[in-house]
């Protein structure tokens, strides 16, 4: 008898995101709790030394983009470093759906936990710096495309990572670049380490949310910057889905 078609991409995506959502349902609180707290942390010991203007903004961008690194990042990294050591990709890789979908829907999953807590680090840095809160909009934008390119590293990461130690580890290397680039303003670090903000991908999106603190914001080095992002979203998890192809045939 012949065999049903697989099935289709976004159907598939569909199913996928809605299995891994209901699983990851009862770890929602620590995850929302830690990812945010953290942020919100920095936030608080960095008003001891930042008055205001570039360097306020860049603090009050970087924390929130960091919520999306931790679960994006440093979780992703560690569901797949897990589910490769322990056979769960035996199972994913039996059902007829695309290899894209496996890597997007738990992407995905992943990923809308952080929206919350993107928020409320959003609306509390920039109240407790006296930012303008007129942007925050731009967040609909940050928030899946920066989750795109980091959950597609986080899934890369995972998926190649001959051990589930490995994975974590660099999950967690990940998530402390994103934090000590992100974070810190970019004008007062070395060339060196300028050049290394500059590969990272979440670089982008916090560039993009730190300009509409502005006066008067560049929307057009915004659109840039979030097409940037964009870009390297699709790359990454490009690279997530052929990882995952590897991983699931070995």
């Amino acid at each position: 008898m012949p065999l049903a078609p697989r099935a289709r991409l976004w159907p598939a995506l569909g199913a996928v995101y809605r299995a891994q959502l209901s699983r990851a349902r009862v770890a929602r609180i620590p995850l929302l709790f830690v990812a945010t707290f953290q942020s919100l942390g920095i936030m608080v010991l960095m008003r001891g030394v930042v008055d205001g203007g570039a360097e306020a903004r860049a603090v009050v961008a970087g924390s929130s983009v960091l919520v999306v690194a931790f679960v994006a990042l440093n979780l992703l990294a560690q569901y797949f470093g897990q589910l490769r050591a322990g056979g769960g990709l035996d199972h994913y890789a039996t059902l007829p759906v695309p290899a894209a979908s496996v890597v997007l829907g738990a992407a995905a999953a992943y990923a809308s936990f952080t929206v919350p807590g993107v928020l409320v680090t959003a609306v509390t840095g920039s109240v407790l710096y006296q930012l303008p809160l007129g942007g925050l909009w731009v967040l609909a934008a940050v928030v899946p495309l920066a989750g795109a390119a980091l959950a597609g590293l986080g899934a890369a990461l995972g998926l190649l990572a001959p051990r589930p130690e490995l994975a974590t580890l660099g999950g967690q290397l990940g998530m402390s670049a994103a934090l000590l680039l992100g974070v810190l303003p970019a004008g007062g670090l070395p060339p060196v380490v300028q050049w290394a903000r500059d590969l990272l991908p979440s670089t982008y999106g916090v560039e993009a949310f730190a300009r509409t603190f502005a006066p008067h914001p560049d929307w057009g080095h915004v659109g840039a910057d979030l097409a940037v992002c964009a870009a390297v979203g699709v790359l990454s998890l490009a690279v997530a889905t052929r990882a995952y192809r590897w991983a699931a045939t070995r």
